[in-house]
């Protein structure tokens, strides 16, 4: 949020009118024309960006204003913070004329860098980076002494290739590639000559040149890397640090086979056993083509950095830059290796030292990413196991750094950069979901999008119903790792007393309770197969209540439906008859025991609900195999108060597939079981006295069991007389007076609506038959009045008829 003030400048911004706007622009360029740069001026210049810039669509500026604009930043005498207002105003507004700047002229690299900006910004077509491309290319190769315009070229061509690589031509990319080599191997090994600040002990010997040293104070060898520790750098020790950060992008872009066929002539000019024997010899490295000289020279420059990381820095700041660099060195030699596999071998002793030096320490534990990376593209090309790197991977840093977010955010990102690999070849990474999903829990909903994308390559017939519940649980691992953390903060003394009884009043008491451990053990398990939940969830919820409403908790359960949904959706494209019939069990044995955390649960059964219509629709048959259980569960009326919805769909399922047409088991003896049970539910309900309380469910519950009871009558006619008795007391029913004050006319008249076209319908029990018990087969649609309750088309018609038929009687 803006604060008052500025909220009311960028309303002001947005809300001026168009005269007032035309006599500001004729103010400015007044001003502008003048070369007056005053307070005034650049107060203007001010309130036009904020003009053009408050507004999602671009404002037009007048010809004339914006073409001193252009003069105004294309010229090195303005001053930078006029130079600043103009490349910001002219990138944000219209018309787009980027052919009329041009940095052909221009020498100043303040200059260049604001008018990139411009033509970056405005480009609509690579033809728009032309000019732009070949005056930094050209400024590459100026060899002025003192020229430090090369510093600003890079991080402008970095951005000129994420726009548009097709902008570079093969002559542009081999020119770059010479210069990076010269950048990375040849820096200064000297430091930059400081600016004397006088004094009466300066002398010539104090303004000598001291040496680079390393991060733990030793004095530098080698060659120069961003590691070498100074108090001034030279220019080509700029370009140095310029050109290891631009590598990676660069290798990436046009470092791959076919990238030019400047290239591919040099190599089929040389034998291929003679090539590999000079890109191993450093010494030869001239020979190469510009493409492979800098795959050399850039893998030489991340060796030195790795062997630099062993030294212990003397400042924080100093470590912190070598996890940086670590992280940046082995990627950038995983780049190269895939593009040239006879890498492979020189690199994989480095990094298997590096990895055994750095295993055992978790403040590393960033730069064990793209190790792993690396063990991932090519331990099979190097023969090399790397069961010990994923072990490492998957069980120790999601348990142990689940708190560390941005270590979270790169371990999901290097999941789903290589998720079908890690699906396919590394069987850690499904067994470890319960580790994997401490990661969400905690650090949802930020990591939801990830997770979204991860959770269907955890998924398969063995994994199924344990990740469904530990998803359902996922509220209650959210609460146990606050609780862990919280635990392992206090002292030893005040752990002690915790144990000296049974009774705990909070939950963290209880997390360090023996008798509580195993359920907090289970929920915070590494890894799948000690089971799919465990008995004592109530009392687990019960001991947990006091964090039901922490936001961490309350978050993570936000997270669970959407999750939900994408599980279902996955499991259905692989799930037998076997798997449906446990997970329809499990909808209705967890749609009561969740975490009680506020609309929770609502969601959650509505979930179940919707995804229930699909699974009994993929496997009707479950309705027979699973019929004491789905008894056990409509007989029981408390269901209706606490998961209505669910109840609902089961009720119409019910009415829907128990049918011989679905499945040759189903008997007379089991519709009349469920017939009976549903029976029985409607009078109990219904039974509704002056003094009783309200009707505690919805008017839709009424229509789907009175439905769904003639459903089965007309698949057992001995049923019909006792369903057609039933059906006539629903007018005295509707009648009553704490019925109709609970529940409006409109859901009064559909009941009494539905009540009597079934009635009329059961007249005709071959007619009412072919209405309710449609063929299995059938393919047309079904229209329906109210999701899942209502009856098809042709019961509205045969009923209306039946209506008349009666009325012509009458007369």
């Amino acid at each position: 949020m803006y604060a008052s003030g500025t909220e009311s400048l960028i309303k002001q911004a947005r809300e001026i009118q168009e005269e007032e706007l035309q006599k500001f622009y004729s103010r400015i360029s007044k001003l502008v024309h003048t070369k007056d740069y005053g307070n005034e001026t650049v107060d203007s210049l001010q309130r036009l960006h904020l003009i053009v810039s408050a507004t999602k669509y671009g404002r037009t500026i007048p010809s004339d204003l914006y073409k001193k604009l252009q003069a105004l930043l294309c010229s090195p005498s303005t001053p930078e913070q006029i130079q600043v207002l103009c490349s910001g105003t002219l990138r944000e507004s219209l018309p787009i004329r980027v052919h009329n700047l041009s940095t052909e002229d221009i020498q100043d690299s303040r200059t260049i860098n604001y008018v990139a900006a411009v033509i970056l910004a405005q480009a609509g077509h690579k033809n728009d980076l032309t000019a732009l491309s070949n005056q930094l290319l050209k400024s590459l190769e100026s060899r002025q002494p003192e020229c430090q315009i090369s510093r600003h070229v890079l991080p402008i061509l970095s951005k000129v290739i994420s726009f548009s690589p097709e902008s570079l031509t093969e002559d542009h990319i081999n020119l770059v590639n010479r210069k990076l080599v010269d950048w990375l191997r040849y820096a200064s090994v000297q430091q930059g000559a400081s600016m004397s600040s006088g004094g009466f002990f300066t002398g010539p010997r104090s303004r000598q040149p001291a040496p680079l040293t390393e991060v733990d104070g030793a004095v530098a060898g080698d060659f120069f890397t961003v590691l070498c520790v100074g108090q001034s750098y030279t220019e080509d020790q700029w370009m140095n640090m310029y050109a290891f950060s631009m590598i990676r992008k660069w290798l990436l872009t046009y470092d791959t086979e076919g990238t030019g066929n400047a290239d591919a002539d040099d190599r089929s000019e040389v034998d291929g056993s003679v090539m590999s024997m000079v890109s191993a010899t450093s010494s030869s490295s001239r020979l190469l083509p510009p493409k492979e000289r800098l795959r050399e020279k850039a893998f030489e420059y991340c060796h030195r950095l790795i062997e630099q990381s062993d030294r212990k820095a003397q400042k924080k700041a100093d470590t912190e830059l070598q996890k940086a660099c670590l992280v940046e060195a082995v990627t950038v030699m995983d780049i190269i290796c895939k593009e040239d596999p006879s890498f492979v071998y020189r690199a994989f002793p480095c990094i298997k030292a590096l990895y055994g030096r750095l295993n055992a320490e978790l403040a590393f534990a960033r730069v064990v990413l793209p190790i792993a990376q690396f063990y991932l593209n090519h331990s099979e090309t190097a023969a090399v196991d790397s069961e010990a790197v994923f072990r490492q991977l998957f069980s120790q840093f999601p348990g142990e750094l689940f708190n560390e977010s941005l270590l979270a955010f790169e371990f999901t990102q290097f999941c789903r950069a290589n998720v079908a690999v890690l699906q396919e070849g590394v069987a850690l990474y499904r067994q470890s979901f319960p580790n994997l999903l401490k990661f969400l829990a905690w650090n949802s909903p930020a990591l939801i999008s990830e997770f979204a994308e991860l959770l269907p390559s955890l998924l398969c017939p063995e994994t199924a119903i344990e990740v469904l519940h530990s998803l359902l649980d996922l509220p209650c691992l959210a609460a146990a790792l606050d609780l862990q953390l919280r635990s392992a903060s206090l002292q030893a003394p005040e752990k002690t007393l915790w144990d000296q009884g049974p009774k705990v009043t909070s939950s963290l008491e209880a997390f360090r309770q023996p008798s509580y451990r195993g359920m907090f053990l289970y929920i915070l398990r590494p890894e799948a197969g000690t089971g799919d939940t465990i008995d004592r969830l109530s009392l687990l919820h019960e001991v947990l209540a006091d964090m039901a409403e922490s936001p961490r908790t309350v978050q993570c359960a936000q997270t669970v439906p959407v999750l939900l949904h994408l599980f279902f959706n996955t499991v259905v494209q692989f799930a037998d008859k076997k798997l449906i019939n446990q997970l329809v069990l499990i909808l209705l044995e967890r749609s009561g025991l969740l975490f009680n955390i506020r609309n929770y649960k609502t969601e959650v059964q509505r979930v179940f609900s919707s995804h229930l219509l699909v699974l009994c629709k993929l496997h009707p048959s479950l309705i027979v195999e699973q019929s004491r259980e789905l008894i056990d569960f409509t007989c029981t009326t408390a269901n209706i108060y606490s998961k209505e919805d669910l109840y609902i769909h089961m009720v119409w399922v019910i009415g829907e597939y128990l049918s011989v047409s679905h499945d040759a088991r189903c008997t007379v003896e089991q519709i009349t079981s469920f017939f009976e049970t549903l029976e029985a539910v409607l009078f109990e309900i219904m039974q509704v006295r002056q003094l009783a309380g309200p009707p505690r469910y919805s008017p839709r519950l009424i229509t789907v069991l009175m439905t769904t009871l003639a459903k089965l009558a007309s698949r057992s006619q001995d049923l019909i007389p006792r369903v057609s008795l039933f059906l006539s007391k629903m007018r005295s029913f509707a009648r009553s007076a704490t019925v109709a004050s609970c529940f409006s006319e409109e859901d009064l008249e559909e009941i009494l609506t539905r009540a009597h076209e079934l009635i009329n319908l059961l007249k005709l029990p071959s007619v009412a038959q072919f209405v309710l018990a449609p063929s299995a087969r059938g393919d047309s649609p079904r229209w329906h009045r109210d999701s899942n309750a209502s009856l098809p088309l042709s019961m509205r018609t045969v009923s209306s008829l039946l209506h008349k038929h009666g009325s012509f009687q009458h007369c």
